[in-house]
């Protein structure tokens, strides 16, 4: 799943919460890892507004772990 917005962002959140911890886990390290990866691109080609948009979706994303780790030992 490619997500391309803070709001998509908030829904894919919303539509992860009702899987387990440890699957949203999953999900997030691989967006979050996809997103990294988009984001060295946009900043490679000098896209500031897209290396931008995609900080901030990692903001989100990156809370949401931090907020899941917490509450799995071992995570």
């Amino acid at each position: 799943m490619s997500i391309n917005s803070e709001e998509q962002a908030i829904e894919t959140l919303r539509q992860w919460s009702e899987k387990s911890p440890r699957i949203q886990l999953g999900l997030l390290r691989e967006a979050i890892e996809g997103l990294e990866l988009n984001q060295m691109y946009y900043e490679q080609k000098g896209n500031d507004k897209g290396a931008a948009r995609t900080e901030a979706i990692l903001a989100l994303l990156r809370r949401r772990l931090d907020e899941l780790t917490q509450g799995i030992p071992g995570a």
